[in-house]
């Protein structure tokens, strides 16, 4: 094997990595492969929405199949380069040729990226019904997450209140059992067409718990609408809890993350200028935290304004606020120079 191959493969590795957006966002080509799989993404998801419109389908059937071949070759080879390219993720999961490898096809941006040609590759092998793709096709949509710094936040904050969110579920689900069922005893003598067994009567308790209230499924005795009033107003406090919920985890994680960006900043401030190296690194970090380009510059500016910490020149420790501090005795020995000054003219 000519020895000059694997450092060229692994270069060309490197490179399609940077161009897929492993690194680099800054850089125009990055810019324009990402721009041009959204849009190639949301063509997709269009088309599979037209396409069910049966007189476009039929007329234009054709074009939408030759878009659809296109669309899965162009998908088919981004996920295969990504997962080759998966080594060079900074990650040391990824590291391992094999495992490594594996490792990044069972990651969920992965099996995102999977699901969105899988469809295509199955019609060959499963007799499945047109509407039954086309519906798969869909799953396109979810390649978008990848582009999205929102989807990444709500994922961070579903994984950090993970705890609350699920207590709340189960707190929801004994409920609806609970109520269900009392319910079912309230109601099917009553109404027997109606509550004819518990399962039904969980459904009355899910559209009344969640306040939609379809009016399928209704008691008609005094104590079932009693019970139907607790429930509907119980359900009202059960859907605002995990939006409460999820609203200070979004707020949390929004103060995490310019937390994050503040103290690579201020790294990055030590010697009282950016390098170029240093400018590209809060850009990839403002772009992965999802940060405007207005609340970076207010924190650069607000860190640029501080004080610079000064080490004292006999233990070499750091003094914070030293500026302030010597500004402060230059005040006081201006002060008292004055003071100096008008004594003997109070003398005189």
């Amino acid at each position: 094997m000519n020895p000059t191959r694997k450092p060229m493969r692994m270069a060309s590795r490197r490179l399609i990595h940077h161009m897929l957006g492993g690194e680099g966002h800054n850089d125009v080509w990055v810019k324009v492969i990402d721009g041009a799989l959204i849009a190639l993404i949301v063509l997709n998801i269009l088309a599979v929405i037209l396409e069910s419109v049966p007189t476009l389908s039929i007329s234009h059937g054709p074009v939408f199949h030759s878009f659809d071949l296109i669309s899965v070759g162009v998908f088919t080879v981004e996920y295969v380069l990504r997962v080759w390219t998966a080594v060079e993720l900074s990650d040391h999961r990824f590291k391992h040729p094999l495992w490594g490898r594996l490792r990044y096809m069972a990651t969920p941006l992965a099996i995102v990226d999977l699901l969105a040609v899988l469809p295509f590759f199955l019609g060959y092998f499963v007799e499945l019904d047109l509407r039954t793709l086309r519906v798969l096709r869909l799953l396109r949509i979810f390649k978008l997450t990848r582009y999205s710094s929102a989807m990444h936040m709500l994922v961070a904050v579903l994984r950090q209140e993970s705890r609350a969110v699920g207590a709340i579920l189960f707190i929801m689900i004994v409920a609806m059992v609970f109520m269900g069922s009392l319910m079912y005893l309230i109601e099917h003598p009553a109404q027997p067409h109606v509550f004819p067994d518990i399962p039904t009567s969980l459904w009355w308790a899910v559209v009344t718990l969640t306040t939609l209230g379809y009016g399928d499924v209704t008691p008609i005795t005094p104590l079932g609408r009693m019970l139907g009033g607790v429930v509907a107003v119980a359900g009202v406090a059960m859907v605002a809890l995990p939006s409460g919920i999820l609203a200070s985890g979004f707020s949390e994680q929004l103060r995490i993350r310019r937390e994050e960006y503040s103290e690579k900043a201020a790294k990055a401030l030590t010697d009282g200028h950016l390098s170029k190296a240093e400018k590209h690194a809060l850009e990839e970090m403002r772009l992965q935290l999802g940060m405007s380009e207005e609340e970076a510059a207010s924190i650069l500016q607000h860190l640029a304004s501080q004080p610079k910490e000064t080490n004292c020149p006999h233990c070499g420790g750091v003094l914070k606020g030293f500026i302030a501090h010597t500004r402060r005795r230059e005040d006081i020995k201006t002060a008292a120079h004055r003071d100096d000054e008008l004594e003997p003219r109070i003398e005189g």
